[in-house]
């Protein structure tokens, strides 16, 4: 039986990127969720037309400084389900950048997909996309690509950030403005102010998925330094806003480490499910807009 994809927001995710396993009988199956976020998913080959009618002449887009983040960054993660090393996970920005709408608009991908030695359990090829304008870093386009052994979902969706709405395959839904999806959640995030933030403190933002927009935030909970492949790294925690459902048991379930340092890159999620736990580790990054600072060697 197909299962809808679950929502969660791994930086209010930085979320979705994950991985869930259940029993059935005697069959086992696997359902992966990809937000890093996320996080997280694989590529396709759905693309936008990038000149587009919609523009409004009276709306003014807000500023944001972008100093976490830039063209041509890519980061690289591992999924595992307990000890399993079940899928691989990638968050990139294109090199170049894309024009809609009259807008500059960076391009970015959250990809993701199961091992080939896993894919015997559940296979999946997943991938979410967003155009990010450059200035408000509010999302401009959207498309999600979901291939998840027989099972395929596809979305398309145009921001109307002026009219507080959103055109999508099924039509026109009402949105929070500045609304993001599971993609430009994750880089939209990484440029919050989170140096002077005391404990406890809420992030409230708004993320599309699915025909749907969750009303979420994250926690700041302190921080730590963690182990990983890269070695030791000073990190910000953080506690995202699950939606609770049949994976998850609390809305307070996932940890997310991030970077602390200006780039504020995902280097940890974990977080506990019905059956078992997910846990996604950083394996490699390329170029970073600033020195990985919290790096230890």
């Amino acid at each position: 039986m197909v299962q809808k994809n679950i929502v969660f927001n791994i930086v209010n995710s930085l979320a979705r990127g994950l991985k869930t396993v259940y029993m059935k009988g005697q069959h086992m199956k696997s359902k992966i969720i990809f937000t890093l976020a996320a996080g997280i998913t694989a590529l396709s080959t759905m693309s936008f037309e990038k000149k587009d009618t919609y523009a409004s002449q009276s709306f003014t887009y807000r500023k944001m400084s972008n100093t976490a983040w830039k063209a041509g960054e890519k980061l690289t993660f591992r999924a595992h389900y307990g000890l399993i090393n079940a899928a691989t996970i990638t968050m990139s920005i294109d090199a170049s950048t894309s024009k809609i709408s009259n807008r500059t608009a960076y391009a970015l991908k959250v990809d993701g997909e199961t091992l080939k030695s896993f894919d015997w359990a559940y296979k999946v090829r997943d991938k979410f996309q967003s155009w990010i304008d450059n200035e408000s870093l509010a999302p401009l386009r959207y498309a999600k690509t979901v291939r998840e052994n027989k099972y395929f979902d596809e979305d398309l969706a145009i921001y109307m950030h002026d009219k507080k709405k959103m055109r999508n395959s099924d039509g026109e839904l009402a949105i929070p403005v500045y609304t993001q999806d599971i993609a430009s959640v994750l880089y939209y995030a990484r440029n919050l102010d989170l140096q002077n933030a005391t404990l406890n403190q809420q992030y409230p933002i708004d993320v599309y998925l699915d025909n749907k927009v969750y009303n979420l935030n994250f926690t700041y909970i302190g921080k730590e330094t963690i182990k990983t492949d890269l070695g030791k790294i000073k990190c910000i925690k953080l506690r995202p806003k699950l939606v609770v459902d049949r994976v998850f048991k609390s809305a307070n379930d996932m940890t997310v480490w991030i970077s602390d340092d200006a780039n504020k890159i995902p280097v940890r999620v974990q977080t506990a499910i019905q059956v078992g736990s997910i846990k996604v580790d950083i394996t490699g990054y390329e170029n970073l807009k600033n020195s990985f600072s919290s790096l230890v060697k």
